[in-house]
């Protein structure tokens, strides 16, 4: 299988930056592929009008690494984890430009919109956040988005590693280890149970079978 991690950290040795190496590893400890993807490397720029801004052969004409990335990395990868300190409550600005920045190709008057849609469906997405609190509900509001992008692609949220500190390095510090279990959630993203019902939905009478 194949997987992406989005790192919305601007700092290398930032506290969400070193979970998603660790899920990175962990990932490729089970023998999946791994783009580790910093946001910062790939956006020169937010969403812009695309009505306006794009170029006459239909391609977008902001002059950075986001179609590369997004069209070669992302869209055949068949989950993916993000990563991002926890910003005002809120997720990185370059995490949510990098989501922003996909209606560049999703709408219909970029003309492989069909195939970018499809390609988006189906995801197992994962979350890795820092966050200086430890209030349980601090990143509910990223929780919820992640949730409402499964819900709209008909993907799959399979969880979340919370790792808690401040200066930088300090999740190494957290008694929760946060970067033992962002290894072990990467090396589990494919295979992690995860279950969002409807009242409707065929399930059996046990989660886990004896």
């Amino acid at each position: 299988m194949k997987a992406v991690v989005l790192s919305g950290s601007p700092r290398r040795n930032g506290n969400s930056a070193l979970l998603a190496g660790a899920a990175a590893r962990g990932l490729t400890d089970a023998g999946h592929a791994c783009d580790l993807i910093y946001a910062d490397d790939v956006l020169a720029g937010f969403l812009r009008d695309c009505r306006t801004c794009r170029k006459s052969n239909g391609e977008c004409a902001i002059e950075d690494d986001f179609r590369r990335v997004f069209l070669d990395l992302f869209l055949p990868a068949e989950g993916f984890i993000v990563a991002t300190p926890v910003y005002w409550y809120g997720m990185a600005a370059q995490v949510k430009a990098f989501f922003d920045r996909a209606f560049c190709y999703v709408a219909a008057s970029y003309l492989g919109s069909a195939e970018v849609v499809e390609k988006m469906m189906g995801k197992r997405i994962g979350l890795l956040v820092s966050s200086e609190e430890t209030f349980p509900t601090v990143s509910a509001g990223i929780v919820q988005q992640l949730q409402e992008y499964c819900r709209y692609t008909r993907s799959t949220f399979v969880g979340k590693v919370h790792g808690v500190g401040n200066a930088r390095g300090d999740v190494d510090k957290d008694p929760s280890q946060p970067l033992l279990c962002a290894r072990e959630f990467g090396r589990d993203l494919f295979t992690r149970h995860a279950t969002d019902y409807t009242i409707d939905a065929p399930r059996g009478g046990r989660v886990w079978e004896p």
